[in-house]
């Protein structure tokens, strides 16, 4: 066709050219259409004090920053919702702050500029802050204006004057530890070490920008003797409960790096502050795991020069480690209860004072009712017992009785010990008083009496009568009557509903005193700011709508389990410690709090009922059988299985059976409900909740299955009683099929266990090769380190043999160097003794010259040998006239010096 018509050709030609130039126009056109990026924009106002460098000028940040003494470098980026937030933050805190610190902003994304060269940041915004040539210290706060503000002051200020003895009580009452610093300004305007100290404090913001170490400077040297500082330039770091310590120059470089270093090692944690910074982390995970906490959340100000509620939790957490009763804790405790001391003694530790012998006790003893549980066969009488706390007369009591009323843990070990020994009190109907004593399994010196007798529970007048048997001090308990049948039976009273109850009693402090030794569940107390991390209360059980944003919670991980403070009560002191020593019983009276979403108010027609965490037990434990689908709403399959529970419903009847769902992402469940995957499905029968099923995972969820699942586990039917009317066929039949299924199960059940124990026997055999291998592998290393040793041994004598021989051919190279040295010396002496030879020829070679020179002018003469020397004729020192014969020999040896060269 091509040489047929040669226009086809030309023409595919002509239109492949123009599809190239078409191709080639339309990448020209991609390559224009690319925009650059717009150019930066100025990130804050031309009003504000933050001075903004948009362009990313990192040098010309450098620069304004070695004219100013406190700088905070801003790095953002544009686009970053976080920096945007932090705006107006930075903006607030420069306006308090501009006169002495320079704020400067730095845009660190645009791509053109230094910043972003230079600089690599994971997150924005980063604030970065130098305090002349030191730095970069980092803030990693909370974005809030007091907080930065806060931070930039401690910086600013990171060394606290101490000048007199309050404020030092002050500083070492304090939560957070402290270093003190004892320097004499009376010498010198700065005294040495005085700037290492101050430097040491830098580090410290720098390793923690919460800045958990408080550092003090005391001038006084009166002062300082308080706290064992004597010589100028020493540093002490204070502890509540163990030894305080002097910075052991003699032993460390007395460093910015040494001080703050060791500061951190040996500092003392009584409170911690937790600040999530609302990204990934593992801060409340590690610290959770370390053993039950208290989490406090408490309304804080940064700036706030006084913190009561702070303070008050502080003087808890003293409390309750002060397990020794150290005199320095208690002067500190003074001094937060601001109370007058008349003297101040130095804080150091003294000999405990001797105690007075405590007198015999004669008041009457500390008494409390209890009602034993009633038998079911006689379900109308109980057995009521008086149990009294007695300390002994004899011997040394630790502590002397302040009052009579005993203390909360006496009363606790005495209920502990008569739970124990209750079998003892328990018959049917007995109208005498038995009474019996039993020593305090936790202390030697107490024993316990219980007084019980057997009383009709509708028997009126029970105070009266209890009151004349047991003769124990009488109170009204009406009120305390109505409160205990408004509480489930088995409930006890909290150590604060007592305090309500007793208003005129104070329960003494010292019953809290060191209970963090007393108790095998001892807490760590944490501190967050609620107006920060108040989102944190509200998932552990706070009211959203709180008006006052305090709240307490006390988080047990290894228990699966969280209690909290009732939001009712206030947080001070005393609901604190009634708090704590709540959950440090034995049998703690707090009960579990479960969160859970509000209940639903669904119609009555609805088919499934949908149960909460309140709902749980009022459907779970009904008289009825129920089958409950546990789902959440990220499980996909989840909503696949509503139809068939659907049907499920409308099959079974309503009034004898329930189908019944949860959502476990919104609420809590006691630990014996979990589930660990969904969906799953529990069957609870009727009358026997405690014996719930799990569906099997490994079946189908589909109609047909959970119908027989169902039949399967749920109680038969019972029958009738009359003998006149047999089963029918059809009933034998159904419980044929009923024990044929049963047994069908059973035989799966028994084929799953054998397919298991082959599978076990299977890697039984897999891991006993292994082992054969392994040992074989170990002979054979035991043999290749064997032939190894040999050689080691072999090449270690072969290395003596070279070090001997090489120790000879050093010798030999001695000897042949001291000869080299010997034939360089003579190779000297020879030269030196032919350049005299030299000179002596040429010497007599002139002389010889002359005298043929005379010889020609003058006829000759007989010699004789006393003819005088001509004059000028040169002659060597000690040398004597040659003989006459010489001419003729130095002509000889010279002709013979021409052939040898």
């Amino acid at each position: 066709m091509a040489r047929r018509r040669p226009e086809l050709l030309c023409g595919a030609v002509a239109l492949g050219c123009a599809l190239l130039v078409a191709l080639k126009f339309t990448c020209s056109r991609a390559k224009d259409v690319i925009i650059p990026a717009k150019p930066p924009v100025s990130f804050f106002s031309s009003r504000s004090p933050v001075l903004d460098l948009f362009q990313g000028q990192l040098d010309y940040a450098e620069y304004v920053r070695r004219d100013s003494e406190v700088v905070l470098l801003f790095f953002y980026a544009p686009w970053c919702g976080q920096s945007i937030a932090a705006r107006s933050e930075i903006e607030q805190a420069a306006s308090q702050l501009s006169d002495q610190v320079l704020f400067v902003a730095i845009n660190c994304w645009w791509n053109q500029g230094k910043c972003r060269k230079q600089k690599h940041f994971f997150y924005f915004p980063v604030i970065y802050l130098y305090h002349r040539s030191f730095g970069p210290i980092e803030y990693k706060g909370p974005m809030s204006a007091v907080y930065i503000e806060k931070f930039v002051r401690r910086v600013m200020k990171p060394l606290l004057y101490i000048p007199s003895q309050s404020e030092l009580l002050d500083f070492l009452s304090n939560y957070e530890p402290g270093v003190l610093g004892y320097f004499e300004f009376s010498g010198s305007p700065q005294p040495p070490g005085y700037l290492t100290f101050f430097t040491s404090a830098l580090h410290s913001l720098k390793k923690d920008y919460l800045g958990t170490v408080r550092f003090g400077v005391i001038t006084n040297k009166h002062l300082a003797k308080l706290v064992s500082l004597v010589q100028s330039g020493s540093v002490y770091l204070h502890r509540h409960f163990n030894t305080s310590l002097v910075f052991p120059r003699e032993a460390l470089n007395y460093t910015a790096e040494n001080i703050h270093k060791w500061a951190f090692e040996n500092r003392e944690a009584l409170l911690r502050w937790l600040r999530p910074h609302g990204g990934k982390s593992l801060l409340l995970n590690n610290e959770l795991k370390k053993g039950p906490a208290l989490l406090v959340f408490v309304p804080f100000n940064p700036l706030a020069e006084s913190h009561p509620l702070i303070d008050e939790i502080t003087e808890v957490a003293l409390e309750y480690n002060n397990c020794h009763g150290d005199q320095v804790v208690e002067r500190l405790l003074q001094h937060l209860r601001r109370v007058d001391s008349p003297v101040f003694r130095p804080l150091a530790p003294e000999p405990p004072a001797q105690l007075p012998e405590p007198p015999p006790i004669t008041a009457s003893p500390c008494c409390n009712t209890v009602v034993l549980p009633h038998w079911h066969s006689v379900s109308r009488t109980h057995n009521v017992c008086e149990l009294c706390v007695n300390q002994t007369t004899g011997g040394v009591r630790p502590s002397s009785v302040g009052m009579p009323q005993c203390s909360f843990f006496e009363m606790a070990a005495a209920l502990d010990s008569f739970y124990l020994k209750e079998q003892t009190f328990y018959h049917v109907a007995s109208g005498s008083i038995e009474c019996s004593n039993f020593l305090s399994s936790y202390s030697p010196f107490s024993y316990y009496t219980a007084c019980c007798r057997t009383i009709n529970r509708a028997v009126t007048g029970f105070i009266d009568a209890g009151h004349s048997v047991f003769e124990t001090p009488a109170i009204a308990l009406s009120s305390l009557e109505k409160k205990c049948e408004a509480d489930p039976p088995g409930s006890v009273p909290h150590i604060e509903e007592n305090r309500y109850l007793f208003p005129d009693v104070d329960v003494s402090s010292t019953d809290f005193t060191g209970l963090s030794c007393r108790t095998n569940k001892t807490l760590n107390i944490y501190l967050l700011d609620s107006n920060v991390f108040w989102l944190y209360a509200e998932r552990l059980g706070a009211p959203s709508a709180s008006r006052v944003k305090e709240f307490a919670a006390i988080v047990d991980v290894k228990e699966e389990s969280h209690y909290i403070l009732d939001p009712e009560q206030a947080l001070r002191k005393f609901t604190l410690e009634s708090f704590i020593q709540n959950f440090s019983v034995l049998y703690s009276p707090l009960k579990r709090h479960l969160i859970g979403r509000d209940s639903a108010q669904f119609p009555s027609q609805r088919l499934i009922t949908e149960v909460t965490t309140d709902t749980f037990w009022e459907v779970v434990l009904q008289k009825q059988d129920v089958l409950l689908l546990y789902y959440a709403p990220w499980c996909g399959f989840c909503p696949s299985l509503n139809h068939v529970f659907i049907q499920l419903a409308r099959l079974l009847p309503t009034d004898t059976f329930t189908v019944a769902r949860i959502d476990v992402s919104q609420n809590d469940l006691p630990w014996e409900f979990m589930v660990d995957r969904l969906p799953t499905v529990l069957f609870f029968p009727c009358n026997r909740k405690d014996r719930s099923v799990k569906y099997p995972e490994d079946l189908p969820i589909t109609l047909p299955n959970l119908l027989r699942f169902i039949l399967h586990h749920s109680d038969p039917a019972p029958a009738p009683q009359n003998s006149a009317n047999p089963p029918t066929k059809e009933c034998l039949q159904s419980e044929a099929v009923f024990q044929q299924g049963h047994i069908s199960h059973l035989e799966r059940e028994i084929r799953k266990l054998r397919a298991e124990i082959s599978t076990l026997q299977r890697a039984q055999v897999q891991v006993e090769a292994q082992l054969s291998s392994a040992r074989r592998d170990e002979h054979r290393l035991l043999r290749q380190k064997q032939t190894l040793e040999k050689q080691h041994s072999l090449l270690q004598r072969h290395s003596e043999q070279l070090q001997a021989l090489y120790e000879q051919k050093t010798l030999e190279l001695q000897e042949v160097a001291r000869k080299l040295q010997e034939l360089a010396d003579a190779s000297e002496n020879l030269l030196t003794e032919n350049t005299w030879l030299k000179i002596l020829v040429a010497t007599m070679e002139r002389k010889l010259e002359g005298r043929d020179g005379a010889a020609a002018l003058s006829p000759p003469r007989e010699a004789a040998s006393d003819h005088p020397e001509p004059p000028g004729a040169p002659r060597l020192p000690g040398s004597s006239l040659p003989p006459s014969n010489s001419s003729s020999t130095l002509a000889s040896e010279r002709s013979n010096e021409n052939r040898t060269d």
